[in-house]
């Protein structure tokens, strides 16, 4: 059994890892607020935006774009987002793991035409473990995230699109749904698919200038920019929810062990006292 200064030692050890984890994860609360607060706030002009782009596509003329070019893969994009630091839980190990198994399913073109734009970084990391050198350096994006970093990306992916130099581009990303769920979403970012509404959905009849091809030409990049930065803010709000989570689970984990240590250091110092009591009973008989 361990001598009582053994198991103070690793009780004061235990209690100065809680605190961090607490202060660990009411820093992540909060910043998970303002996180879900921005999301709440960008969501109502993405889904505007989305309409607009639906209901110009209800009539019965066909839309072609640039964008919506579907074309033989022969090089692909994978875009992945992850969070630059530890301490969330399976958050990146999950997100390495898909980006394997994408990489995987486009093995057949060969390594030199699979492209990795990595968000974060650990997938970062997780990308030259695989033996792939990062497109380019998005860490910054990753801890702040910001329209123009998104767009910037957004419009590099286009422009590598209508350059043919790509012919597909790939998202991984958490989705944020709750402070306990987040989930890990896969999804073809390029082509865009222009899929018209459902039949039976109402659509506005609007009057545009100069022309609806026109205007659908200028709203396909609007979108397209407004969904590497709602990928962006989901996976950053997917990552304070998922260190909060592991923080709490950790500060949680260490009450129950402080409780245990406790019991084992009352037992030992009671063991002690008795052993100290039948040495001084032992010694009056002598």
């Amino acid at each position: 059994m361990a001598s009582l200064k053994e198991i103070k030692s690793r009780i004061q050890s235990v209690k100065s890892t809680q605190k961090i984890t607490s202060a660990m994860k009411m820093v992540s609360s909060v910043k998970l607020r303002k996180a879900q607060k921005t999301i709440e706030n960008f969501f109502p002009y993405e889904q505007r935006l989305n309409g607009l782009l639906r209901n110009f596509l209800s009539s019965e003329a066909d839309s072609t774009s640039a964008f919506s070019e579907i074309r033989e893969v022969k090089r692909v994009a994978i875009v992945v987002f992850s969070s630059n630091s530890s301490l969330c839980g399976g958050f990146n190990s999950n997100v390495a793991k898909r980006l394997t198994q994408t990489i995987n399913a486009y093995q057949s073109l060969g390594r030199e035409h699979i492209l990795i734009f990595p968000v974060g970084k650990k997938v970062a990391k997780a990308s030259l473990k695989l033996g792939f050198e990062p497109y380019s350096n998005y860490e910054a994006m990753a801890d702040k995230p910001s329209y123009a970093a998104a767009v910037s990306l957004a419009d590099d992916l286009m422009q590598l699109y209508q350059n043919k130099d790509i012919d597909k581009v790939e998202l991984i990303y958490h989705h944020f749904k709750s402070k306990s769920s987040q989930v890990l979403t896969s999804e073809t970012f390029l082509p865009i698919q222009l899929s018209k509404p459902a039949k039976g959905t109402i659509a506005l009849d609007y009057l545009v200038e100069p022309d609806r091809q026109t205007i659908i030409e200028e709203l396909i990049p609007k979108v397209l920019r407004l969904k590497i930065y709602t990928a962006l803010l989901d996976s950053n709000a997917s990552e304070y929810a998922a260190r909060t989570m592991a923080m709490q689970i950790a500060t949680d984990n260490a009450d129950d062990i402080l409780q245990d240590l406790s019991l084992l250091y009352n037992k030992s110092r009671q063991q002690a006292i008795t052993n100290e009591l039948l040495d001084i009973l032992g010694g009056s008989f002598k």
